[in-house]
């Protein structure tokens, strides 16, 4: 499954379309504007909230929290100690954990589990200014959360690079 995904997510207070590799809209971000933290939304096609997205705003780092339905799904943050500066840790709700390694701002990166490859983040791929690919390559993930963890970590490389 191959999703195309807009650099303005990035962007807070736009509404816009991800779309499936044949064109066909499949998630909608939903930008909160005039909020204090940056937020989204991922919902499906029919509107309904797949994932709340939101940057913790209590933290000593930078820290993005995705929640589904009101609960807790995952908290995200650049994994301490780590020699890779472009290494961030998923942190699950279940106690699992996911690791996204490689260049995030390139749009040049990998989502796994257990060492297990579950996505590749990547512009190589498109002739599409300003767009990169989700490639979920597992048929048991899920794409909405995959497609929430690579929003967090560019977002979060993004604002360290600002500050």
């Amino acid at each position: 499954m191959r999703f195309l995904v807009y650099d303005r997510l990035l962007g807070f207070g736009d509404d816009y379309w991800i779309e499936d590799d044949r064109g066909a809209k499949v998630f909608l971000v939903d930008g909160k504007a005039l909020r204090l933290r940056d937020t989204w939304e991922l919902k499906d096609t029919q509107g309904r909230v797949l994932v709340d997205i939101h940057q913790k705003m209590l933290a000593l780092r930078d820290t993005m929290v995705l929640q589904r339905g009101g609960e807790p799904l995952a908290t995200i943050r650049r994994k301490r100690l780590s020699l890779l500066r472009n290494h961030y840790r998923v942190s699950l709700a279940d106690g699992s954990e996911l690791d996204v390694i490689g260049k995030i701002l390139d749009r040049e990166f990998a989502v796994e589990y257990d060492g297990e490859l579950l996505a590749v983040v990547s512009r190589r791929w498109l002739t599409v200014r300003d767009t990169y690919g989700v490639d979920v390559v597992r048929e048991d993930a899920d794409p909405a959360l995959l497609i929430a963890v690579a929003v967090c970590v560019i977002h979060l490389a993004e604002k360290e690079r600002e500050g």
